[in-house]
């Protein structure tokens, strides 16, 4: 398993100049705040149990399994670059551009039973529709589209773990607060990096919905 996340996050590395990310406006800077105004987008997640990192690389995998073929090919599908076709003996499956980040959401139940499940989910690259995008053959695959919406960003680099990202989630709230905004939804946690990046080199994130 391990091995398989670690040759997907080179493969992420190798293409970091050309990797797309979420489209946004950015309304606010304040360094390490920010305030963007996302444009819709099309998510594929995936609920996990686990702590942050193993529900991170669990996630992860699952998702990049549908990203790199594991997914059902509709014929409306445009197969140009970055998107190719892998044909195999018993079906035909699309592969899909990596984006980042990867996003990482806690639960939103206050049920104790459920603490411990979490929500990762890939931004899919902006030219495909819900109509083109090819259908999971992973039933615990989900594909959904998020509205446009503004979102109160943290960065910060480093290695990360559950009290760094509540530190940092706190520290968010507060500027949130301090600026007269109000939060809805759940704190998102992003990472952008394979797990060998350098410490000073990764770029992770917190975000927080507010209301336009």
């Amino acid at each position: 398993m391990r091995v398989f996340v670690f040759l997907i996050s080179i493969l992420i590395a190798s293409a970091a100049m050309a990797t797309e990310e979420p489209k946004y406006v950015l309304l606010e800077k304040s360094k390490p705040f920010e305030l963007r105004a996302y444009a819709p987008r099309i998510v594929a997640e995936i609920k996990v149990d686990g702590d942050l990192d193993a529900a991170s690389n669990q996630g992860f995998r699952l998702i990049a399994a549908y990203i790199f073929g594991k997914n059902q090919v509709s014929e409306k599908i445009a197969m140009t670059a970055p998107v190719g076709i892998e044909s195999g003996d018993q079906s035909k499956s699309a592969k899909i551009a990596m984006t980042a980040p990867v996003t990482i959401e806690g639960p939103k139940s206050r049920d104790k039973s459920n603490q411990n499940q979490w929500t990762v989910s890939f931004v899919m690259p902006a030219e495909y529709t819900l109509n083109t995008l090819p259908k999971p053959l992973d039933s615990q695959v989900k594909i959904r589209e998020v509205p446009s919406e503004r979102r109160a960003v943290i960065t910060f680099s480093g290695f990360y773990n559950e009290d760094k990202v509540q530190e940092k989630t706190q520290a968010l709230q507060d500027w949130i607060k301090a600026r007269n905004m109000k939060s809805i939804g759940e704190p998102q946690f992003a990472r952008y990096n394979p797990p060998w990046t350098l410490p000073f080199m990764r770029r992770n994130e917190v975000m927080i919905q507010v209301l336009e």
